[in-house]
């Protein structure tokens, strides 16, 4: 496939609870619980206070979304204080103290499901969970894989639903999984099969008393919503709350803001999200551009995760992808969805917060 648009999505492999990528779903409500009595307050907390690392929630008025205060930036930003780095524990701590997805693993994901929303709810915030198991996912590139089948794939989705129950929560499902429809990458003898089982997990997520939905729509170095917003109404937009853009890329907020309101524009007026974990400085501009989504350098943490957005068509502004976490194996990289600490610690520095 040429990806000399610039516009391949960077995701990680999702990892199963107790792996090096992945806190446990135990620990996670553990810490939730332990932290209750400050997390759910709503204030940002003092930083100084305790052992200098403590996590707590962001204002809710502005900020709905849980911050996972055992996520893998706040147990850097503990090892960083306990070695009395205290100016990179500062830079983590612009991660740490953020609402992140949640990447609902293959192997457990009621277990997932049910121990992320229920510390949310501890903590009097919402889950923001991505979901991306579809089979035959990425085209057999740095997150290839998926479920083994459209039946493993439905009973997958089954699993979260039955995880998140009526608990506040946010899904932005599928990354790429649309998009790869129209851009050849997925081969056609899939395609029918995709767009039933996005019609299905829709429909079973919608039927939750509290989550929302937003159905991955690709990204402004796309560049082509009169092309992917048939394919989305055949995926069952009109059932969801709208779709994402910019997951788990780097194009600043105004192009994702005008590739939105485009898609939106042609949609029936489906509201969006946009992916600003890492838009700060915009995309790449330098090297092979079939790669650069790939762990670029130089780019910077966005704006920070927030419902008010001041423009009625966007939803929220999200941290999808993971600050910190690795694209995949390139320039210096470890596999994708682990834990790069010199990677993030260049997003924070290189940011305007």
């Amino acid at each position: 496939m040429d990806d000399s648009r610039g516009a391949r999505p960077c995701h990680h492999t999702p990892t199963g609870p107790g792996a090096s990528a992945r806190v446990s779903v135990a620990a996670v409500l553990g810490a939730a619980l332990l932290l209750a009595g400050c997390s759910s307050g709503g204030g940002g907390g003092d930083k100084n206070a305790g052992d200098g690392a403590r996590i707590t929630q962001q204002p809710k008025s502005a900020d709905p979304f849980w911050v996972n205060p055992d996520g893998t930036a706040a147990r850097q930003l503990a090892a960083y204080t306990k070695a009395g780095r205290t100016s990179d524990a500062e830079q983590i701590r612009k991660i740490a103290e953020q609402p992140v997805g949640e990447w609902i693993g293959p192997e457990n994901p009621e277990q997932e499901a049910r121990g992320f929303t229920e510390a949310a709810q501890h903590a009097d915030r919402t889950a923001l969970l991505v979901l991306y198991d579809i089979p035959h996912r990425d085209c057999g590139q740095y997150s290839q894989g998926g479920a083994a089948d459209g039946n493993a794939y439905r009973a997958w989705i089954d699993g979260v639903a039955r995880g998140i129950q009526d608990r506040p929560a946010v899904v932005v499902l599928e990354p790429d999984a649309v998009l790869h429809l129209v851009d050849g990458c997925t081969p056609n003898q899939f395609h029918e099969e995709r767009y039933d089982l996005l019609r299905g997990a829709i429909t079973t997520l919608k039927s939750l008393k509290n989550t929302k939905v937003y159905l991955d729509a690709g990204n402004a170095g796309w560049g082509r919503p009169d092309q992917i917003y048939q394919p989305l109404q055949q995926a069952g937009i009109a059932q969801a709350d709208g779709f994402a853009v910019n997951v788990s890329n780097f194009y600043s907020t105004r192009d994702s803001l005008a590739y939105g309101k485009q898609l939106s524009a042609k949609a029936g007026g489906k509201h969006f999200v946009i992916d600003t974990s890492r838009n700060g400085n915009g995309p790449a501009t330098q090297g092979d551009p079939g790669r650069r989504w790939c762990n670029p350098p130089g780019r910077a943490l966005g704006e920070t995760p927030t419902t008010k957005t001041s423009d009625p068509l966007v939803d929220a502004y999200l941290w999808v992808k993971r600050p910190g976490e690795s694209d995949g194996t390139c320039k210096g990289g470890p596999k994708a969805g682990d834990w790069w600490a010199s990677y993030a610690l260049a997003l924070a520095r290189n940011s305007k917060q």
